[in-house]
């Protein structure tokens, strides 16, 4: 079955029906995320995003915000943004700190953090592209906690990233937080899914 790449209105449950099979939904959600996230260095996580992750979100938002059938315009504007379109892995970048003190100290070093990331595998690099809806660091050099970055890639770098012998590494390399993690074979292969 082909990739979706836009939640429409007629994808989402009725709030009871999704309140009935919501225990259910969020174990295997739980068990999709688990390929689908990588840390790299101690601070920084990825959550690499997808039609189910972002679907699930949304019926999360609508049970818990209980807004009917008006908010989920707003939903699907804020989260279909978030969902690979084809050639793309799309992720949301966070910074778990739990030390607010550390916290701030951390991001205020940290601007232009969401510039400086990339996957490198097989000769070829692919910056991430932050999501164009908010700047992300601020004017005196703060960076968000989280971050929302698109990953380009051309039908070559898709073929070589898929390939069986590729080891894929992702990157950060920032001044003050430079990290490589490879990427782990059951994370690559669920990424690899994303592409159409």
């Amino acid at each position: 079955m082909p990739n979706k790449h836009e939640i429409t209105p007629a994808d989402i449950l009725s709030m009871e029906t999704y309140g009935r099979e919501r225990a259910e939904r969020r174990k295997r959600m739980t068990e999709i995320k688990r390929d689908r996230r990588l840390s790299v260095g101690p601070d920084a996580t990825f959550y690499f995003e997808s039609f189910d992750t972002m679907l699930h979100q949304v019926h999360e938002m609508l049970f818990i915000e209980k807004g009917g059938a008006a908010q989920i315009a707003d939903e699907l504007s804020a989260y279909n943004p978030l969902i690979p379109k084809g050639r793309e892995l799309v992720c949301t970048l966070m910074f778990e700190i739990d030390d607010p003190v550390r916290r701030a100290r951390f991001l205020a070093g940290l601007g232009g953090i969401e510039e400086t990331v990339s996957f490198e595998f097989a000769g070829e690099t692919v910056t991430g592209v932050p999501e164009a809806d908010v700047d992300r660091t601020t004017a005196d050099g703060k960076a968000s906690s989280v971050q929302f970055l698109h990953f380009p890639f051309t039908d070559g770098q898709v073929a070589r990233f898929r390939a069986p012998a590729t080891q894929v590494q992702l990157k950060i390399a920032h001044a003050k937080y430079g990290h490589i993690a490879i990427v782990p074979e059951a994370v690559k292969n669920a990424l690899a899914g994303d592409f159409d």
